[in-house]
């Protein structure tokens, strides 16, 4: 079975001010977490995924998040494929267990464990 497309990622250092931007420009709902800054999108349209814009602790960018039965094991793939592990599996309780990898190019994507 493939591994869908599940979540995107906005991060910028000017995340309230994106938050505000994309809520205006599209119509999207934000919930914003207030402890991390992290503005839950949602588009109320029953179609596509859902996202987040978040602060950045670098450079801003743009991150999606594929769905796997094994953070590890992609994570293991993915640098065997040429790409490096940039964040290793992370549990944020209750929320998301998640890694990120950078492609051979450098692009940033996000892994998250299917339920």
């Amino acid at each position: 079975m493939p591994n869908p497309v599940v979540h995107f990622e906005i991060q910028s250092s000017q995340a309230p001010e994106l938050q505000k931007y994309y809520a205006d420009l599209f119509g999207w709902h934000l919930s914003v977490h207030d402890e991390l800054s992290y503005g839950l999108i949602d588009t109320k349209s029953g179609r596509g995924i859902g996202g987040g814009i978040s602060p950045a602790d670098g450079p801003s960018r743009v991150t999606f998040y594929v769905e796997v039965d094994d953070l590890q094991a992609y994570l293991d793939k993915a640098e065997r494929l040429g790409g490096k592990t940039i964040v290793p599996p992370t549990v944020l309780p209750n929320v998301v267990t998640f890694a990120l990898f950078a492609d051979p190019d450098g692009n940033v994507v996000g892994i998250v464990l299917s339920d």
